[in-house]
């Protein structure tokens, strides 16, 4: 089963092989599918116009609201330097990633949501404080507030991440006071956290189109309207979702003008971090927007 960061890459991934598969035949041979280690870049599809009478055009031009000119592909580094082929990335799951267009986008890669559960180990600063702030939301824990250059911030906690153990203690049903008094009574040189990755969380990766934009209207961080027929639209973004993460950066708690420099700063593919706003408005409830403005961590994660 092929996987697709953006519809975008779907098509262009099917356009792709069914002209070369209509080449290859009329050649009487059969295209090899060429497949490329995990962390390669797969080279972009690029069809050429046949004499004999392609099964597609060339993908040049416009193309789903992006412009694919020559000069678009030099300036986004998306001109193959291998021989043409999809590009293919085998997954741990044993499915393929198939992204012709996305290509290795860091911003893909840092916004991942990773199935399972994983260990994080963390301490307290010099004030015996590790920078944390958990909810409760359904008898479970789920991170509110990850402080700017703290040890839960260097430990790699991200907003909406659930918390399942706190020192090999189950926290299924624990309220927010209880949570906090734990941490707070917690070693200061080792903390061990079991962790769900942000599972009220879900990423979108879209395309710009030739004007720069992906096609959904936000404010105070909400997604309030779409753009008919826009790569936003396509690709699924939905209303009453609250930005979460642009290409793996924290939004939560930045001004709009902020976050919109984010997204004009982005490269061609951009990877946005959504939850549903009910669950949001209930993880920040009792936190004054101040605190989040002034201590959230808005580091980029590394990849």
């Amino acid at each position: 089963m092929s996987l697709y960061p953006t519809l975008e890459d779907m098509k262009v991934d099917h356009m792709a092989q069914a002209q070369m598969q209509h080449e290859a035949a009329s050649q009487g041979h059969t295209q090899p599918q060429v497949t490329y280690p995990q962390q390669q870049q797969p080279p972009l599809v690029y069809p050429q116009q046949g004499a004999g009478g392609s099964m597609y055009p060339s993908l040049q031009g416009e193309y789903m609201g992006m412009q694919l000119t020559p000069q678009a592909y030099q300036q986004y580094q998306l001109v193959p330097q291998q021989p043409m082929a999809v590009g293919v990335r085998q997954t741990s799951g044993g499915q393929t990633q198939v992204a012709p267009i996305t290509g290795n986008n860091k911003g893909v890669q840092r916004a991942e949501i990773k199935q399972g559960i994983r260990q994080v180990i963390a301490c307290k600063d010099a004030d015996n404080k590790i920078g944390l702030r958990l909810r409760h939301v359904n008898k479970g824990l789920f991170v509110a507030l990850v402080q700017d250059n703290s040890p839960a911030s260097l430990a790699g906690l991200r907003f909406g991440d659930q918390i399942l153990q706190i020192d090999d203690k189950d926290v299924a049903g624990w309220d927010t006071d209880k949570a906090h008094k734990v941490l707070k009574n917690a070693s200061a040189d080792r903390i061990v956290f079991a962790v769900r990755d942000r599972p009220f969380e879900r990423t979108i990766s879209m395309q710009k189109d030739s004007n720069g934009y992906i096609g959904f209207v936000f404010k105070d961080g909400k997604i309030k309207s779409l753009v008919k027929d826009s790569s936003a639209a396509r690709n699924g973004v939905l209303i009453e979702h609250q930005l979460i993460e642009v290409n793996g950066q924290n939004v939560v708690g930045l001004k709009d003008d902020k976050t919109g420099e984010i997204f004009d700063a982005a490269g061609r593919t951009v990877t946005i971090t959504i939850m549903p706003t009910f669950i949001y408005d209930h993880i920040v409830k009792c936190m004054g927007n101040s605190i989040i403005k002034k201590l959230m961590d808005h580091s980029i994660p590394d990849v």
